[in-house]
Parts: C-alpha cells; structure tokens; sequence
C-alpha cells in the first residue's frame, strides 16, 4: 500500500518543529560556548549552566502537559517559540553588549527550554488533530527526522558561527528560526476541540497520569522510557574518557565515532515508515529496547577488542533502533489517549527525559570507583532491563494500532481511565 500524503497544515507543522528544532540546538551549542571561552566559565559554572538547560525537561513538562490540554496547541507553541525568540535575542544583546555573564546565561537558557519543553509535550497532542489515524505513523517519523537533522547539524553551525563570526550572528540566527517556527505555526488552522470545565490543575495533572500509569500500554512504555534514558546517559557519559584513554581516540576521532549515533537517527527515521508497513506494529514497538541492548553490548565489547569501528557501530544502532521507538511509541500514545489528555500524557513522557541525570550520576559514582570499563559493563545490563520490560509488556504484541481512544466526557469519569475491550482487542496474536 503506498504511502497516505500528509495534509498541507501538518507540513507546516513539520517546517516549524525543524526550525525550532534547529533553534534549540544552535543555542544549546552556541550557549555553553560563549560561557566557557567568552566569559571563562569553570567547570562548576559550567556544569550549573547545563543543569538550567536540561532542567526545563524535568519541571516544565507536566505544567506545559495541562496547558496544551486548556489551550489551543498551535497558538501554545507559537507563544514558547516567541520566548525562545525574545530568550535568545536578549542573550545577543548582552553579548554584543559585553554585559553577558554565565548567571544570565543560564536564566536565558533556562526560558529557551521552557519553549523547548512546550512544542516538544504540544507538537505530538497537535498531530492526531491534522492528519488521520491512518498516517500518524508517517507524520511522527517525519517529525522525528527534522529533529535528527537538526540534532546532527545544528550544534556544528551553533559551534562554527561562534567560532567564525563571533557569538551575535549564532543567536541571531537562532532567533530568526525561532520566528520563522512561529510564523509557519500562525498558518496552521487547528481544529477545535469540545470545552471542558475548567478544575484544580492538580487534579487534572492526576487524572492525565491515573490514565497513562493504569493503561496495560502506556505504563511499560513510561517505565521503558525511564530505564532507556538512565541507561542512555550512563553509557554516553562514560564514553568519551573510555574511547580517549582505552581505544586511544584524538579528539577527532572521538567526533566522528559520536557522529555516528546522529548519523543512525537520521537512517533510522527514513526507513521508518517503511518498516511500519512492512512489519506488526508490536515488532516495531520493540526493535528499538532491543537495539539499544544490541547497542551498548558492542561498545562493551570494544572492552576485550578495542576497536573504533566496533565503538561507531554501537552507537550507529544505538541511533537507528530507539528513533524507531521514539517514532512507534508517539504513534501508540496519539492512538490511545483520549484528545482531552493528549498534552498531560505527552508530559509525562517528555519528563521520562529527567532521569538522564540519574545515569549522568551513576557514570560518575560507577566511573570513579571502578572506572569507564565499568559503566559500560552496567549499562549493557541497565539497556537489558529496559528491553525485558517491553518485551514481556502487551505493547509488543499488538499486530496494529488500537482502535480510537473514548471521548473526554468518557476518559474523565475513574471507570473510562481502565483500558477498553477495543484497546485489548488489537493485542491478540
């Protein structure tokens, strides 16, 4: 079956996720940069700067979660893109100024990934609502490859225009995109959804989470996520001393094995929607836990067998096989939450994105006391856990996606937030 085209409003919805994908990886480049050879930042300072650019991800996500769920998505992500702009310009100001200092900078960065945080948990909510069920597996791949281009470009054109041209034009760059995601997204004529009374955001926040963390799909795929990303982290966070002082890697050497994950990405979202045709959804569901082992077992093997090319092709699979997870699992979320909760379900899975400092920290403890040989031992068996997980969870065996989530008059009532016999139904053999 050929593939269905996707609607003209949800390809302005992909122009602007790569262009405010794009602005946030030439700031997150750009920022760290500036801090450390512009003003002379530590390591300390250095590391409180990349806590306020990853930390939006932990305490962001619910509270953009429940407003994508009151607001219209569109004009919510076009606000944050604005913020990110008005961020990312006051830091271009400051800097051409020399009144830039690393606390502003962090504060700055802290705002850009706010709006980072809000198109990330409202662009996913917003999809089911431009293209039909059938086509949300091709429009979440196409999703996932502007934000794999813009993750394997976008730190080198950050890193090469500050170095070039100094740090304004970077930022204003950067600005320009983040106006630009704007401006694609105020074209976008978004359906309207059924009002619903307004409550305590509290026990709205608890009734998005009752649903994901009841649903026999949803809560092992939240528990994948979580162990995924520790276990993600540990590795990465380790890697870069192991591949310098084990496999003798220079600095070049090590970019280039790194580049490969992105490289992985970007192969792995291109052939994503070929092999969600071509295989059971549930397959797909996953290949990418169990890539991820795959993965992490053969850069452990580089341990008895020092090898780059061993170490690149780790961290090829470890891009090409999650991406498929990444691309399935959004499509299995859209197809299950009731519209009413998509944006308070979709936060709770960007904030699954918040235990990556855990496996930061491991690498570090684990690291220290038995050095890089060890985390990558742990993190083979952390990548394992994630993958038996899934794989004794319902979600690999769905032959299909399930069929159309209640409505939120149906999802809000205790009763509704317990799966449906129709979303059962898909999981038999």
């Amino acid at each position: 079956m050929p593939p269905m085209p996707l609607p003209r409003a949800f390809t302005r919805l992909a122009a602007a996720n790569l262009a405010a994908q794009s602005a946030e990886q030439i700031a997150l480049a750009a920022i760290p940069i500036v801090a450390v050879l512009g003003l002379g930042a530590r390591e300390g300072e250095a590391g409180l700067l990349q806590t306020a650019l990853t930390l939006p991800f932990l305490v962001a996500a619910i509270p953009a979660g429940l407003l994508a769920d009151r607001l219209p998505r569109r004009g919510l992500m076009a606000t944050a893109e604005l913020m990110r702009a008005a961020a990312l310009a006051t830091i271009l100001v400051l800097a051409a100024s020399g009144h830039a200092g690393w606390p502003l900078l962090a504060g700055l960065g802290f705002l850009s990934a706010c709006g980072t945080v809000v198109f990330s948990v409202a662009g996913p909510a917003l999809v089911p609502a431009l293209v039909p069920p059938a086509a949300l597996g091709a429009a979440n791949a196409r999703i996932e490859l502007a934000r794999t281009v813009a993750f394997a470009g976008g730190p080198a054109l950050g890193g090469a225009l500050v170095g070039w041209t100094g740090a304004a034009p970077a930022f204003g760059v950067a600005v320009a995109l983040s106006l630009a995601a704007a401006l694609a997204l105020a074209g976008i004529a978004e359906p309207p959804r059924p009002s619903s009374p307004r409550r305590h955001p509290g026990r709205e926040i608890r009734e998005g989470a009752a649903f994901a963390f009841r649903h026999p799909l949803l809560r092992p795929v939240l528990a994948t996520q979580v162990v995924f990303n520790t276990a993600f982290f540990l590795l990465l966070a380790s890697f870069v001393p192991y591949a310098a002082r084990h496999l003798r890697l220079d600095a070049a050497g090590i970019g280039i094995v790194l580049g490969l994950y992105g490289f992985g990405m970007m192969v792995g979202a291109l052939l994503a929607p070929f092999v969600l045709r071509r295989l059971r959804f549930g397959h797909v569901v996953g290949i990418g836990p169990l890539a991820g082992l795959a993965a992490s077992a053969t850069v452990a093997l580089t341990i008895p067998l020092p090898s780059a090319a061993l170490a690149g092709l780790g961290l090829f699979l470890l891009g090409a096989g999650p991406i498929l997870w990444v691309i399935s699992t959004t499509t299995l979320r859209q197809a299950v939450t009731p519209a009413a909760l998509l944006g308070r379900v979709s936060g709770l899975s960007v904030m699954t994105q918040g235990a990556r400092p855990i496996g930061a920290a491991l690498a570090a403890l684990v690291g220290g006391l038995a050095g890089a040989e060890a985390c990558l031992v742990l993190a083979v068996l952390v990548f394992g856990l994630q993958a038996l997980l899934i794989w004794a969870s319902p979600a690999v065996r769905l032959a299909h996606l399930p069929a159309e989530p209640p409505h939120h008059s149906d999802a809000s009532s205790p009763s509704s937030l317990k799966p449906s016999s129709t979303s059962r139904q898909p999981c038999r053999m």
